[in-house]
């Protein structure tokens, strides 16, 4: 899917011809329209941050000579005009709608850049805290609390929510909590760039949910192309020093996870903006991951799990620590939804994919991790498919794109 933002010029040009309204309505010299529930993104709006932006129209005065280049007799389309001044010329075009592409870098920039800090100060608190459940509900939780205090004071507007919105929004956050769970899961019992290079996979079980769940037809160009992919995460499996099963077992399932999760928030972000949603999936999420991680780690947190930790690195530490790993876990997962709102669901997954090019090199720096030399050839496989796939993607998304304008 392309990106939905539009500049004001081109929603307006878009519509068809307008003639003078009614003379109650004209004689204001202002425009008519209807308001819109912030959140929608329906009928040509488009979101920044969780606010709706709308083309503002201007309508003929009855005694204005003309409007905008627009005179009293002419009953064509109204121009673009700027509504404070009331001056003629062309409207100014906003950043954001005139660099829709270095705006949506901007938003893969910063999912990165957050997404490897994360990393590796999760990486560090399981190395003296060994606890994924309850560090996943710590996640969540930090997350709530700040989706909370925003919504108090209006950045963004709390949107609303109805049973039938409950009803999509919950597959989705079930998704998320497993699919959360089981990557912290992994993250404590092997590598980070083993965990990342396992979780490389993601674009081929969203092409496959893409064709056998949705219907939607992939060529067989993009499922070749995933072929490298596929390869070099086996080659690079096979020689990990830190592999067990445990941590690949559960990086294939939070692959899976986080394949429907994005799957269904594209299908939910159709009545809502994306940092609502996430907001919404994050409260619902957090109720999921609380009763398994009382079940399985509640009695050894309570005997020793606490204790052990504040005895290693003491207890500021440990609590602040808590705090900004539940921050920037929060913070890269609302950059990535809001990225996913500006690109179809398997771009989005390939730039998983490049993200964690970046989580990997940074991880193996941080903590000095060997890898064998089929690791790194394996990987570098992977990487390699994984830029053969975005190319044939973007050649194919520009033909659609050509097609469409003839």
């Amino acid at each position: 899917m392309e990106s939905r933002v539009l500049s004001r010029t081109t929603a307006i040009a878009a519509l068809p011809k307008l003639f003078r309204p009614s003379r109650e309505a004209a004689s204001l010299g202002v425009a008519t329209g209807v308001k819109t529930p912030v959140g929608l993104i329906k009928d040509g709006g488009s979101l920044t941050w969780g606010r709706q932006l709308r083309p503002v129209l201007l309508f003929e005065p009855l005694q204005s000579g003309s409007v905008c280049g627009a005179t009293r007799r002419e009953k064509t389309a109204v121009q673009p005009c700027r509504a404070a001044s009331g001056s003629s010329g062309e409207a100014k075009v906003g950043f954001l709608e005139k660099y829709p592409a270095l705006v949506t870098g901007f938003f893969f920039f910063m999912w990165y850049f957050l997404n490897v800090i994360f990393n590796i100060l999760n990486k560090k608190i399981y190395n003296y805290f060994p606890y994924p459940y309850f560090v996943s509900v710590i996640h969540l939780f930090v997350g709530v609390v700040y989706c909370l205090a925003s919504w108090s004071v209006g950045l963004p507007k709390r949107a609303p929510i109805d049973s039938n919105l409950l009803k999509l929004l919950i597959p989705v956050a079930v998704c998320h909590a497993l699919g959360h769970v089981t990557s912290n899961v992994s993250f404590a019992a092997v590598a980070v760039s083993f965990t990342h290079t396992i979780k490389a996979l993601e674009p081929f079980f969203n092409a496959a949910a893409s064709q056998f769940v949705l219907g939607q037809s992939i060529p067989i160009t993009l499922w070749l192309s995933l072929a490298p992919v596929v390869i070099g995460v086996s080659m690079a499996s096979l020689t990990e020093l830190s592999f067990n099963w445990l941590g690949f077992i559960s990086a294939m399932i939070s692959n899976i996870s986080f394949t429907y999760r994005s799957i269904y928030s594209k299908k939910a972000m159709t009545d809502m903006d994306s940092t609502n949603l996430y907001a919404y999936i994050s409260i619902i999420a957090l109720f999921v991951c609380l009763p398994p991680a009382i079940i399985v780690e509640g009695p050894q947190l309570i005997k020793h799990g606490f204790s052990d930790a504040i005895a290693k690195v003491g207890m500021t530490k440990f609590i602040s620590d808590l705090f900004w790993v539940g921050m920037f876990y929060h913070l890269y997962n609302q950059l990535a939804t809001n990225t996913l709102e500006r690109v179809a669901p398997l771009t989005h997954a390939v730039g998983n994919v490049l993200k964690r090019v970046f989580v990997i090199g940074f991880s193996i720096i941080a903590f000095g991790n060997k890898i064998s030399t089929q690791t790194a050839i394996g990987t570098s496989i992977a990487i390699a498919g994984v830029a053969m796939y975005s190319f044939i993607k973007a050649k194919m998304e520009e033909e659609k794109r050509q097609m469409k304008t003839t």
